[in-house]
């Protein structure tokens, strides 16, 4: 009994030490910070500090071979320069970040926290410590000379990529799942190459459909490296992943192609599910008119005949198709006016419109001055194939008359009803004489 007592004693006691051998490889006591997801985002990529960081596996013999010499360094580099390690293949997430391959591989975190640098020297504490006082001193030369500016950290500053809005752990719900805009977001990571290739694409579909959803769909970006906490809330397993976000509704994966034109596509379908169709506006006065074609690509107007040659119920034909137009191309964000014919003669004559009868439609691009009139019907077929060759940059356009908008008449709205023909006053002939006409006095 006591022997065996005696041998399972020794058998508890070497298993301990092998554990502790191969798990723990430093402790609290070791000058080696112990990194993890938790804390090496505020411990390494928000500090001044250079640091040099070990990814190990606790079954890799190089990797126990290592860890004297680079307790060792640790002690030596303590108040300089901060040595940390990583169990990767417990936080696997971490290593994955980094491309970490093989162990022990070692990366060096300088000014630019977002692109560290691999190792290459030799294994001893000798060469860690050179080659961490040399990275040290290449870093305060990039200070002395003023090469960290924000525009060197990683991705572009702002001014490249200014519609795109940076998310991170502490804004993400606020700006994201509590808007009731539509959210494009890709999570990233500095070191991803196809993440590289995505950003200025990003960037340029960012300022397009920021422009022609009037901001009512954003896209966003998650330095899934720094902010892991928003990455791991929604499974982030590779780089760079796109998801939709939607008020109330579960995230959905981003399925489109890479390209802005894609992308710009994909942003716009999402905001035609939820969006309303533009309004239809009578032109009361300048101000809607300048208004309408200054907001958008373009403005679409109509001038409808006379209320006294269609009728209520005529003109209401004719606004009804115009309706069922703005909401078939209501994706493309344009604007809807109508105008009684001749109660805006400037604006008609400085479009060309009228030589076709009414009702007549031009498209004016605010812009460029320029406008397209409707030559076929003014019927549901006849409007869609004008508006569709628009849409792909076919058709013919001339200059507005005068370069610029015209004079507008300011007018009170149309009241819904019929037209009613002017009073005319009754004459009084009861005094006349009529014989009296017929007399010619010389």
């Amino acid at each position: 009994m006591v022997v065996a007592s005696n041998m399972k004693n020794l058998i508890g006691t070497v298993a301990c030490t092998l554990f502790l051998t191969v798990s723990g490889f430093y402790s609290s006591s070791d000058d080696v910070v112990e990194l993890t997801p938790a804390n090496f985002n505020r411990e390494v990529l928000q500090s001044d500090s250079l640091w040099l960081v070990e990814f190990y596996a606790p079954w890799c013999g190089h990797c126990q071979s290592l860890t004297p010499h680079w307790k060792k360094a640790a002690t030596a580099l303590k108040g300089v320069v901060k040595i940390g390690a990583v169990d990767a293949d417990q936080h696997k997430s971490l290593g994955g970040q980094y491309g970490i391959r093989g162990f022990p591989t070692i990366k060096i975190f300088g000014s630019n926290k977002n692109k560290a640098e691999d190792y290459q020297g030799a294994r001893s504490s000798q060469a860690i410590v050179d080659s961490a006082l040399n990275s040290l001193r290449s870093m305060v030369k990039e200070r002395l000379e003023g090469k960290t500016s924000g525009s060197d950290q990683g991705r572009q500053s702002s001014g490249g990529r200014k519609d795109v809005v940076d998310l991170t752990d502490d804004d993400f719900d606020k700006k994201v799942l509590n808007s009731d805009d539509i959210w494009l977001v890709e999570f990233y990571a500095p070191w991803c190459g196809h993440c590289k290739n995505l950003e200025p694409v990003w960037a340029a579909a960012a300022s397009e459909v920021k422009e022609q959803t009037k901001g009512k769909v954003k896209l966003g970006a998650v330095d899934a490296t720094v902010h892991q906490m928003i990455a791991s809330r929604y499974g982030i397993q590779g780089f760079p992943t796109i998801k939709v976000f939607r008020k109330g509704e579960q995230p959905e994966d981003y399925e489109g192609g890479r390209s802005k034109a894609d992308i710009v596509a994909r942003a716009l379908d999402l905001f035609s599910d939820n969006a309303a169709p533009p309004e239809l506006l009578e032109i009361l006065n300048g101000d809607i008119l300048k208004k309408t074609c200054e907001d958008y690509q373009l403005c679409i107007i109509a001038a409808l005949p006379h209320i006294l040659d269609t009728g209520a119920s005529g003109r209401n034909g004719y606004l009804e198709v115009m309706m069922k137009m703005a909401e078939k191309y209501k994706k493309k964000m344009w604007g809807w006016l109508w105008t009684e014919a001749g109660v805006q003669m400037d604006l008609e004559q400085s479009l060309g419109i009228g030589g076709f009868g009414y009702p007549a439609m031009a498209a004016i691009n605010y812009r460029k001055m320029k406008f397209a009139l409707l030559k076929g019907s003014f019927s549901e077929q006849g409007i869609h194939e004008f508006l569709r060759d628009l849409s792909m940059g076919r058709g013919s356009t001339a200059t507005v008359g005068g370069g610029t908008l015209p004079n507008i008449n300011s007018v009170e709205p149309w009241d819904g009803k019929d037209g009613e023909l002017p009073v005319e006053d009754d004459i009084d002939l009861s005094d006349v004489e009529l014989d009296d006409l017929g007399r010619v006095e010389l």
